[in-house]
């Protein structure tokens, strides 16, 4: 039992350390001001938004060799890759996905993903007021750093 409360703990510190670097290059990538650096919804990362009763569907493109740092959601939740093929990079290390597949999503987990292909994947949200406005949503299931999000679970108590 010891063994593994040592081990969740440095997991842990694994995992801060990992957010903490990711959220460093992210912040540095956002200061700068070039075509090639898409910051949030662009025409490189093209967005589209679905809705039905009760969910909310983000389908996001990606095109070959990009890179995306991807957000931090406040709850786990399912993602699909519809077309195409991404490395994905967590704490836990490289993974990667060929389409057609499926991913639960740990809330609280930073990403950086490669395209390695043409992709799309989608994130399927729960949507309990039926809202419309995307920045509402983005608000309900994503945070803007890593302390926002550790705010969020101690509230959340």
């Amino acid at each position: 039992m010891n063994n593994q409360i040592e081990l969740n703990k440095n997991k842990e510190l694994a995992t801060r350390e990992f957010i903490d670097r990711v959220e460093e290059l992210e912040n540095t990538l956002l200061e700068i001001d070039h075509p090639a650096i898409a910051k949030w919804e662009s025409d490189l990362f093209p967005l589209k938004h679905y809705f039905s009763n009760g969910i909310y569907v983000r389908e996001m493109f990606i095109s070959k060799d990009s890179l995306v740092i991807g957000r931090t959601y406040k709850e786990d939740h399912t993602w699909f890759l519809l077309i195409g093929q991404l490395e994905v990079i967590t704490d836990d290390g490289l993974i990667e996905y060929v389409a057609p597949c499926h991913v639960q999503a740990i809330a609280g987990t930073k990403r950086v993903i490669k395209a390695v292909e043409d992709s799309v994947f989608i994130n399927i949200l729960p949507n309990p007021e039926n809202l419309t406005d995307i920045y509402a949503l983005e608000d309900m299931h994503m945070c803007k750093s890593y302390a926002e999000y550790l705010e969020y679970i101690k509230n959340k108590k």
